[in-house]
Formats: C-alpha cells, sequence, structure tokens
C-alpha cells in the first residue's frame, strides 16, 4: 500500500503581524487546529508552516501538546519557515504539493494520493499522485478574501472543494476522506459544476450540511455560513443531524452570542 499524505497548514493569520510582539491564537484557531489532528488520525502528520516568529511556533506547539483529547491523533510539527522553505528541505517538488484552491478548475478526486486505482478523469496527465495537501489556514473567513491567492501564485497544482466556503479544518477533513478513505466527494447538484465532480467512490461518497442553524434554546440560534461534513457518512441527514464541528466549537460559539447580548 502506498504511504499516506501529508497535510500542511500555511498559517496566514499572521500576515500582518510584528515578529517580536507576544503570541496569542484565538480559543477558535486552537479548536479547528487540534480538530485538523483528529480528522486526519494516527499514522500521518499535519504541518503547521509560516509561524512567523519562534514565540508564535513556541506558543502553537504548546497548546496543541497540551490538548486533553482522548481521540488518537496525527502527528504535528510547527514551522517558522514557509511551505516552499519546508518543501526544499524535504526535497518535495512543488509537482507533489497539491493545493486546495477554491478557483481551481478540477475537484479534489479519490485518487489524487494514489490509494485508489485509477486516475481523476479531470486531472492533467503530469498531476499527482500527490505526497502533500497544502491549505490556507485562514480558517473560514466570511465573506472570503481569497489569501490562498498567495499560495496559488506559486504554481502548485491545485484542486477544489466545491463553491461554498468551509472551515479549515473541514476543508482538511474532506480533502482526507476522499483522498485517503475513498469517499467521493458527491457535490450537491445546486452546486456549479457538480456533475463533473465523483458522486460514488470505493469507500462511498460525502454527506453534507450546508449553512446549518445552530439551536441553543431559548430562542437563540445561529446560522454558520460554511458547508460541514456529517459525522456518519452512511446515516440518513434529518433536522436533528449536527454537523461536524471540533469539540467545543458549539459551546464557544454560544458563548459570543451570549457576550453579543451583553450591556
Amino acid at each position: 500500500m502506498s504511504q499516506r499524505p501529508q497535510y500542511i497548514i500555511e498559517h496566514m493569520e499572521d500576515l500582518d503581524a510584528d515578529p517580536d510582539s507576544p503570541a496569542t491564537f484565538p480559543k477558535w484557531a486552537l479548536l479547528e487546529y487540534r480538530h485538523m489532528l483528529t480528522l486526519v488520525g494516527p499514522g500521518s502528520t499535519v504541518h503547521f508552516t509560516g509561524l512567523v516568529s519562534n514565540a508564535s511556533r513556541d506558543a502553537l506547539h504548546k497548546a496543541l501538546s497540551a490538548s486533553s483529547s482522548s481521540q488518537p491523533s496525527a502527528e504535528f510539527e510547527v514551522h517558522v519557515e514557509g511551505i516552499l522553505d519546508m518543501a526544499k528541505k524535504r526535497n518535495a517538488e512543488l509537482s507533489q504539493i497539491c493545493l486546495l484552491d477554491p478557483k481551481s478548475p478540477i475537484a479534489v478526486s479519490v485518487h489524487d494520493a494514489g490509494l485508489h486505482s485509477g486516475k481523476a478523469t479531470t486531472a492533467k496527465p503530469s498531476d499527482g499522485p500527490f505526497r502533500y495537501f497544502l491549505f490556507g489556514g485562514i480558517l473560514g473567513d466570511d465573506p472570503p478574501r481569497d489569501r490562498t491567492g498567495a499560495l496559488r501564485a506559486l504554481g502548485f497544482p491545485t484542486r477544489h472543494l466545491g463553491p461554498v466556503q468551509m472551515t479549515t479544518d473541514t476543508a482538511l477533513g474532506v480533502t482526507k476522506r476522499v483522498v485517503e478513505d475513498g469517499i467521493a466527494i458527491n457535490l450537491p447538484k445546486e452546486d456549479v459544476g457538480s456533475e463533473n465532480t465523483e458522486k460514488q467512490g470505493p469507500g462511498g461518497s460525502m454527506a453534507w450540511i450546508t449553512h446549518p442553524e445552530l439551536k441553543f434554546g431559548a430562542g437563540e440560534s445561529v446560522t454558520m455560513p460554511f458547508r460541514y461534513m456529517v459525522a456518519d457518512n452512511n446515516a440518513p441527514i434529518t433536522p436533528q443531524t449536527r454537523p461536524l464541528m471540533p469539540p467545543g466549537m458549539r459551546e464557544h460559539i454560544r458563548q459570543d452570542l451570549d457576550r453579543a447580548f451583553e450591556f
């Protein structure tokens, strides 16, 4: 069996930060990053690159190491250097690194990591299989600001996950399910271009929840402006089906909602 791919999060939240300033990470960002490790699971590595400074690198490493999650998790490495320097150190060609880019003309395929026989029919002959899958660590900008454009300009081969915005942990989780678990992306029919994407893979097909409403009781609710996976692809989608979110994220969102109504 081919070796599992690895995943790279190019940290873009601090692009304008002072390298000498104290390193801080919002709670929601850490929840997203920790969730990535459990989504990938043991046997692979998640790399966090472009951390601006040693202080940022050390702060993120400490926060991720201190996670109390009992779920099996991927290994992780935190890098001050950006993706190009990391790739050079590991002798990785740009052609071996796939950028997940909403502007890509090609959807991610179950064949893109070389773990399932065949090749995506829409891929270029020179594309894949890929050793790494790269994400801009923007953690779900709403509205999107296309900061992935800075990575696009570097010339990586690309794939997309559909036209609807996702949080970065969801994007990583979807990619892992598709390229490793063989679950076809199966974009909803209402998505432009969905007819050109895989509907069924060796592991089944993806189930989605788009713009879910999180209800907290007593008339409190919030509609999330993203698309999510569900925990069990084989279970039918019902009004009670919850989006797959990081542990603790619902509680964090509710706390933010409560603070918004404090006067």
